[in-house]
């Protein structure tokens, strides 16, 4: 089922559910990553669907349908965006768990979706039952270089101005570990047909604006602080799932940093599990079926039904 929910400032989110037949067994909500949409997640929802999971998922604002019915792509908020989509995301789980009340509600968030679902668990992680983040990876300095450069640019060019230098220092240099790539996106799956699907999607591969790089950057220092990450609760399992050749994990590097900071912080159930050789879109791998395994197992441990 598709609709658009309401957001509390007037914008309207673009929202997909898939409901299974047989009994309830957990609500997941998967939050996609950037320059993408719900859409490309749509094979997954299924086989978490025929598992006995009640799958939802909506388009960020400035992503997929929801920019095409009110907004622009790219393009967060004339402020706050980051701050604004963590709140769309708690508003579109309330109305979406209200159907499946009775049973646990799992956050899964790929890559810009995994730092949106740290955020949101900093938050409002008492409502959470599980989260699994996939592709994600550490804060570094040079967010922060990044993010004053986008307020400059912001002022200087306009906030819903593509941000073509911002677009490059952000990825341009994640194919380099890839010999001959054929591509500018090889850094994102090793399956050449994949890569062509993204290329080929019109809400896919866009370049964000100034400000868009301001609120992510922003939303990224934000979720680092150490008083933020202890505010998740202790008891909150979490997977952290990523390729090993993963750029925007730094190969597992920046995996492992972000779980260091999870234990640091006295979270008692924090798992990560790196699939060798694969790279940022583990969902879309050639081994992709051994990934929906772990993924299901790694559920079945905390399944009460």
């Amino acid at each position: 089922m598709e609709r658009y929910i309401k957001m509390s400032d007037g914008h309207f989110v673009f929202t997909r559910t898939l409901t299974p037949t047989m009994p309830c067994r957990g609500h997941i909500h998967i939050l996609h990553g950037m320059a993408e949409h719900s859409g490309r997640y749509s094979k997954f929802a299924q086989i978490l669907c025929d598992a006995g999971y009640a799958v939802t998922m909506h388009d960020h604002r400035g992503h997929g349908e929801t920019a095409a019915y009110n907004g622009t792509l790219g393009f967060f908020a004339e402020a706050n965006g980051f701050d604004r989509v963590v709140e769309d995301v708690r508003e579109v789980i309330v109305t979406m768990h209200a159907p499946f009340a009775d049973v646990p509600l799992i956050v899964f968030g790929h890559s810009m979706g995994s730092f949106i679902a740290r955020r949101y668990i900093q938050l409002y992680g008492q409502h959470v039952d599980n989260v699994i983040l996939c592709g994600t990876g550490s804060v570094s300095p040079l967010h922060m270089v990044g993010h004053y450069v986008a307020q400059a640019l912001a002022k200087q060019r306009g906030k819903e101005t593509e941000s073509a230098l911002l677009n490059k220092l952000s990825f341009g240099s994640f194919n380099k570990q890839f010999a001959n790539p054929k591509t500018a996106y090889d850094w994102l799956c090793s399956v050449e047909h994949e890569v062509q699907k993204y290329m080929d999607d019109p809400y896919c591969g866009f370049i964000p604006t100034n400000q868009f790089f301001v609120d992510l950057t922003a939303g990224f220092k934000e979720l680092n602080r150490k008083k933020e990450i202890e505010k998740i609760k202790k008891n909150l399992p979490i997977l952290l799932i990523s390729g090993s050749k993963d750029p925007v994990g730094d190969a597992g590097q920046g995996v492992y940093k972000v779980a260091e900071q999870f234990a640091a912080a006295g979270i008692q159930d924090v798992t990560v599990y790196l699939f060798e050789d694969r790279r940022h879109e583990i969902l879309n791998e050639d081994n992709q079926q051994a990934v929906h395994q772990v993924l299901l197992r790694w559920l079945e441990k905390y399944d009460t039904k």
